[in-house]
């Protein structure tokens, strides 16, 4: 017997969640497949020694009363029970040089930004606020980012070059760097990123920054708790592995488990060229095909987990971004791999019983897929495990060694308050997340071409759609917009206007 929906989503990364919540809401009969052991994409989280950590959320921001997450997550009814933690007022992301002893910070709030920034650049403080306004005024020209608004806005501002604008506001070099210093969050590529793209990414960390005390995964287990409250069903260990097609409409999936799912629409949430080979290429234009196959994946990352020792080193309440130099920090993803790490981002999380101390390190940088390409045809999951091999255990051991190195300089004798080391790579990703090569955030997008790597969450195929981070905006707010972009392509904008506009009024 196959089952039958109204709406069918395949992958459980947030879009798909978030996608498939807002259709239960409205009485759709919804169901979500995932092929792995856990739920949420990028929400995952890992347990090691009885503690948790995150593979991709680190920090979230605009979760403040009124402000653009807050709102988004309200209306899914998952804010009230969000366990969150307000990071450092005064320096929520420090940025720093190998040559520079100074850390300097970015804060919440635009005008404390402003007053931070400027004790260490007071020449520059006209300059900063430039920055700030401008960040807002683009930020605002993008509807949906402001929960509701009229749906154009100015096409010229998809062209603005992040390295020309950032030099024209200021010449200050460092100053230049530091304003850059958290590009890590947009894969680190200021020389050919769109500005909305870094833009987008920082105001919302500007307005407020928070943690999630015990990792991100907590979004993801409150949004299935409200799936199921509205009637809709979540399943794992369904990986899809075949689209039935009726006359030109997809009518039917199939897991490699043999079960079959039939529904009247579809929402993909997996990895866009993972759709396009589920379709079959011959069921889409060529033009669309070349335009994505031609797209360069953002680059991937390594990351180093340390538990340490109890009482041995402070916590600390905000992000580390680390640059080898302030030149390196316009294209921080190029590295060599004798200079390997070049860039690092740092956080800390605090000990249950003693939060002064850090119970334990996350320490990522960049990695390329190349790396790891020897590796590339094994896969190692919980739900499908499969060892790699020593040469691959090696090398991650002298990666992780080397990161060791890179952060002793900034905390001198931390290998001797290690108590384990554990990493992932590049191979973990693709195989948790399903992304291409194990990218971080979809594909590289360049001001020259911005609508190169712009799709539309309507496919050529009437009944499936598209959400997630290979689809315009990655990180947690560009992924729930985009969701709900998506689904008001299913049940009309005016809809989804409406809904958030009564919500909005409700809180108010």
């Amino acid at each position: 017997m196959k089952k039958e929906y109204d709406i069918l989503v395949i992958g459980s990364g947030l879009g798909g969640l978030v996608s498939a919540l807002i259709l239960a809401k409205e009485g759709l009969k919804v169901c979500v497949l995932e092929k792995n052991n856990q739920y949420g994409g990028n929400l995952q989280t890992f347990s090691r020694d009885k503690l948790i950590f995150d593979t991709g959320v680190h920090y979230l921001g605009g979760l403040s009363k009124g402000q653009n997450l807050n709102q988004y997550f309200s209306y899914l009814e998952i804010m009230d029970d969000l366990e969150i933690k307000k990071m450092d007022e005064d320096a929520f992301d420090r940025i720093t040089f190998e040559d520079d002893t100074t850390e300097y910070p970015h804060a919440q709030g635009y005008e404390n930004f402003v007053k931070q920034l400027s004790e260490f650049f007071p020449n520059e403080k006209e300059n900063i606020e430039n920055y700030c306004e401008e960040i807002q005024y683009v930020c605002s020209q993008f509807p949906r980012y402001n929960v509701i608004g009229n749906d154009n806005y100015d096409r010229e501002i998809l062209h603005l070059n992040t390295k020309r604008f950032i030099e024209s506001i200021t010449s200050d070099k460092k100053l230049q760097s530091v304003l850059l210093g958290s590009n890590f969050l947009y894969a680190g590529d200021s020389e050919n990123a769109p500005f909305y793209v870094h833009a987008l990414t920082v105001n919302s960390y500007i307005q407020s920054a928070y943690k999630c005390v015990r990792g991100g995964s907590q979004i993801s287990k409150l949004l299935i708790r409200k799936l199921r409250q509205y009637g809709a069903e979540v399943h794992k260990h369904s990986e899809v592995s075949e689209m039935i097609f009726k006359d030109d409409l997809l009518d039917t999936v199939k897991t490699k488990s043999g079960k079959e799912y039939h529904a009247k629409k579809f929402i993909s949430n997996i990895e866009i060229r993972s759709t396009i080979q589920l379709i079959g290429e011959e069921r889409l234009k060529k033009s669309f095909l070349n335009r994505v196959m031609s797209w360069e994946p953002a680059p991937s990352c390594f990351s180093v987990y340390l538990v340490l020792k109890p009482h041995t080193i402070q916590a600390f309440n905000y992000n580390i971004y680390h640059h080898s130099s302030t030149e390196h920090v316009w294209s921080t993803y190029r590295y060599t791999t004798e200079a390997w790490p070049e860039t690092y981002m740092l956080s800390s999380t605090p000990s249950k019983l003693y939060p002064e101390f850090a119970e334990s390190l996350t320490a990522i940088s960049y990695m390329n897929f190349d790396e790891v390409e020897a590796w590339k045809n094994t896969v190692n999951t919980v739900a499908d495990e499969h060892e790699r091999g020593k040469q691959y255990e090696k090398f991650k051991q002298e990666k992780a060694e080397k990161m060791i190195d890179a952060l002793e300089k900034k905390i001198p004798d931390l290998r001797h308050v290690i108590k384990k080391v554990y990493t992932s790579s590049p191979l973990s990703y693709r195989d948790y997340i399903g992304s291409f090569e194990g990218n971080m955030y979809g594909y590289m997008k360049s001001s020259e071409n911005p609508l190169k790597t712009m799709v539309s969450p309507r496919t050529k195929i009437n009944n499936l759609f598209l959400t997630g981070q290979s689809v315009n905006m990655h990180g947690i707010l560009g992924v729930t917009i985009g969701a709900f972009n998506t689904c008001a392509e299913i049940l009309g904008r005016d809809l989804i206007d409406e809904r958030l506009t009564q919500m909005m009024n409700k809180s108010e």
